[in-house]
């Protein structure tokens, strides 16, 4: 169980830990700025990556390139306090204590870019309500990002 001391931890898990669950860690990794412990694994891991999956998260700035499919163990369930599943069917195994969630999103083997950013759209969305359902309570992370005023000061009346 996750303490005031201690990070929470999330496990995405698809069936070949290629796609979907790649680019939910990688927004994970991203929007929680270090603040959640994140791991994926898959079912049945694939080979590598879907280079597809790759090229719609560099365009939203995220580079998962260094990540590998990985093989789902009762370890890195147990070791988790949310489970994210995406189509893995009955592969998962059930800790009591754990939270579960299952995200019903198309998978995006064998899909064009075009299909895969909607699908990675959707993981966003879905990872920034997570974040937030987390985090909720901490102090939001400083942004390196300076925001002012969108129009110039009114100097005419001086």
């Amino acid at each position: 169980m996750t303490t005031a001391a201690s990070r929470p931890s999330v496990l995405f898990v698809c069936v070949h830990n290629a796609g979907r669950s790649q680019m939910a860690a990688g927004y994970l990794e991203s929007l929680g700025a270090g603040r959640i412990e994140v791991r994926s694994a898959g079912s049945e891991p694939a080979d590598r990556l879907n280079p597809v999956a790759v090229e719609a998260m560099a365009e939203e700035g995220i580079d998962i390139t260094a990540s590998a499919p990985t093989v789902l163990t009762p370890d890195a369930v147990q070791a988790s306090d949310v489970v994210i599943t995406m189509g893995c069917g009955d592969a998962c195994p059930i800790f009591p204590g754990k939270r579960y969630e299952d995200w019903s999103l198309e998978d995006p083997a064998g899909q064009g870019i075009n299909a895969v950013r909607r699908i990675r759209d959707e993981i966003r969305s879905r990872v920034e309500a997570l974040v937030a359902g987390l985090l909720d309570g901490q102090a939001p992370v400083q942004s390196s990002t300076i925001t002012g005023p969108t129009d110039p000061p009114d100097r005419s009346s001086r």
